[in-house]
């Protein structure tokens, strides 16, 4: 029987998302009052290179935010040691808005494993979630292996030597992941990192690692050309962009399907709330544009809506939740 580590954190979510929409209304237009006008461009600093799930977030939703907020967003791709640089170019910035960072679960991972006593959830402001999103396991179309059951059942026959690509270091969210399905399988793999979905793609297509980690925007090219195919889902349902790809529990593998993806938006420290609230709001709004829902919804994505309070208060809780995943995980001195 699989325990749920994560859903009191995804029931926090549900709940302070609903707060926000009862506060700023069905429709939650940004008022003129309230809107953010950055007094030049915004940078938005990735920890990833091009390519990748986070950086394809930002460059889509930057169409429908470039109008509203009247400056240019720039992309700044700042890979590295499982968002190390990133984190260190966004905790040095000014707090006026003008650098503000992407972060997934890997930032909260990491700053309990590998960043430990480098960077901590107070080094930073929280200002917004904006997406939850589960990862998917695949290989290439002419790999021997054609299911999560083939994938078992090579690890056992091959004591530990298969590798799976997925992004950041050993603790990071895709390799929590993957932890979860040694344990439910009773095997060992062989996690090799990536900065980023074309380098785990990359890899695979080269034959340097036999299944990839990634989420389903970057991959959809990949997967619609037949060049690689689906194994498993790790999610409470299948996506609708990969119908026929199953999830990790009905191809028999008890995980905790609630430990998905989640996106948001954070930037250095001492950001004043109502800086951080505009912010919000306005990403909020943007993310309503078309152009934004149709890429969201063709690669399965969640949208996500906290602003700053409500995310600070999601940041901390997950952070237990995370630390949880990685004592079972046997990863935390």
């Amino acid at each position: 029987m699989s325990v749920n580590l994560f859903k009191p954190a995804r029931a926090f979510v549900a709940t302070a998302s609903f707060a926000v929409v009862a506060t700023l209304g069905l429709s939650s237009p940004v008022a003129a009052e309230t809107a953010w006008k950055p007094s030049g461009p915004v940078n938005v600093v990735m920890h990833t290179k091009p390519g990748g799930t986070a950086d394809i977030f930002i460059r889509t939703l930057a169409q429908s935010l470039e109008p509203m907020i009247g400056q240019p967003v720039v992309v700044v791709n700042a890979p590295g040691a499982g968002g190390a640089t990133q984190m260190a170019h966004v905790r040095q910035a000014k707090p006026d808005g003008l650098t503000i960072g992407i972060n997934t679960m890997t930032h909260f991972t990491s700053m309990l494993t590998n960043l430990k006593g480098t960077f901590s959830v107070d080094d930073f402001s929280w200002i917004a979630s904006t997406q939850e999103d589960p990862i998917i396991y695949f290989v290439r179309a002419d790999s021997d292996i054609k299911s999560l059951p083939d994938l078992v059942a090579k690890a056992k026959a091959s004591s530990g030597t298969v590798n799976i690509g997925g992004f950041g270091p050993v603790g990071s969210m895709q390799h929590l992941g993957t932890a979860m399905l040694e344990s439910a399988a009773d095997v060992k793999f062989n996690w090799v990192g990536f900065d980023s979905t074309p380098d785990i793609v990359t890899a695979l297509l080269g034959g340097h690692v036999d299944v990839g980690v990634s989420n389903l925007g970057p991959t959809a090219p990949f997967f619609e050309s037949k060049r690689i195919i689906g194994l498993g889902v790790l999610g409470e349902k299948r996506l609708d962009g990969l119908p026929d790809v199953p999830t990790f529990g009905e191809a028999g593998y008890e995980v905790d399907t609630s430990w998905v993806q989640v996106r948001g938006v954070f930037g250095p420290k001492d950001m004043p709330l109502e800086l951080q609230q505009q912010i919000a709001d306005t990403i909020h709004e943007a993310m309503k544009a078309k152009t934004y829902q149709d890429y969201a919804r063709s690669t399965g994505v969640i949208d996500s809506t906290l602003g700053p309070k409500e995310y600070d208060a999601f940041v901390r809780d997950v952070s237990k939740i995370a630390s949880k995943q990685l004592e079972a995980a046997r990863l935390l001195q």
